[in-house]
């Protein structure tokens, strides 16, 4: 694998480059902690426990074949059984702005092939003047 070229200082909540340059990938590991502890939180009400069980083992039943829309209503259904909040994290004026430069950074490349370029989205230095 090709060294990373544009290594975040924090890899748990950053915005890089997939290895193909074709896309970009946001990582925000904290939401997946957030999910998994709402979902355990319940374990302990066993009503609740079973409502999220059957959930998941439908959810699981249905990830052998899914039909359209199915998977989406399965995942709304064990995050309503969970009481699972919305997947959102607040982040700091420093993550946001070291956010803003990996984003920056993988727009860039994103966008090499793209005779038009974006020009909708002013450039870094056109964004810190303004």
């Amino acid at each position: 694998m090709p060294a990373d070229l544009n290594p975040s200082t924090k890899p748990p909540l950053s915005v890089r480059l997939r290895s193909d340059w074709l896309r970009g990938i946001l990582r925000v590991d904290l939401i997946r902690h957030h999910t998994l502890i709402g979902l355990v939180q319940h374990w302990g009400d066993n009503d609740a426990r079973e409502d999220v069980i059957t959930q998941l083992d439908a959810l699981a039943e249905a990830v052998q074949s899914p039909r359209e829309g199915e998977l989406d209503a399965l995942t709304e259904a064990v995050e309503d059984a969970a009481a699972l909040d919305t997947a959102e994290i607040d982040i700091s004026l420093s993550d946001a702005l070291r956010l803003r430069n990996e984003l920056d950074a993988v727009i860039g490349r994103l966008s090499r092939f793209n005779p038009q370029r974006i020009t909708a989205v002013p450039s870094l230095p056109e964004r810190r003047t303004a």
